[in-house]
């Protein structure tokens, strides 16, 4: 039994991306409604940062997840979602009612994508969607981008179980 576990934890924390432990880069970005949303804006609160587009079938799934994670945790996780082009307001704004979201989905023109994602001339893409957890003080605790080893977070429940974990330790 004590394997299992040493296991389990083994394995979230080779889920986690390397692009985590480090102060969450600044930003300033507006919505669909033009309304500027700042991360410091959400100090004191979980923030989830989710990099995605509206043609990602991924993307679309975890959009429900996200949304039931706003519904369920209220004021204490807040949840912003933001998207490059090629997507316009136009796109957005479809992909909002279709998917049902009440969380803001803002436009950066690729410079916040490259501070979170450490890009570099030879390492410029990202798959999406890639998630960021961002702790009260500001800290990126984990960061996940989508793949066979962690659709948990994406597709099933495991996100839940690490807000749970990180609400309890507050």
């Amino acid at each position: 039994m004590r394997l299992f576990f040493c296991l389990a934890a083994c394995a979230a924390t080779l889920m986690a991306g390397d692009l985590s432990g480090r102060r969450a880069p600044g930003f300033s970005l507006v919505d669909a409604s033009f309304t500027q949303h700042d991360p410091q804006d959400y100090r004191g609160k979980i923030l989830l940062l989710e990099f995605m587009q509206t043609t990602c079938a991924h993307c679309g799934e975890f959009s429900n997840i996200l949304q039931e994670i706003v519904t369920r945790y209220g004021g204490k996780v807040v949840v912003l979602s933001i998207v490059n082009p090629p997507d316009t307001t136009s796109t957005v704004r479809q992909y909002i009612a279709q998917h049902k979201i009440t969380y803001p989905l803002l436009f950066d023109c690729g410079q916040v994508a490259a501070s979170y994602m450490k890009a570099t001339p030879q390492h410029t893409s990202f798959d999406v969607p890639h998630l960021f957890i961002i702790d009260a003080q500001g800290t990126i605790q984990n960061d996940y981008g989508y793949s066979p080893f962690n659709r948990g977070i994406f597709e099933g429940r495991d996100l839940f179980s690490e807000l749970d974990r990180m609400l309890k330790s507050k």
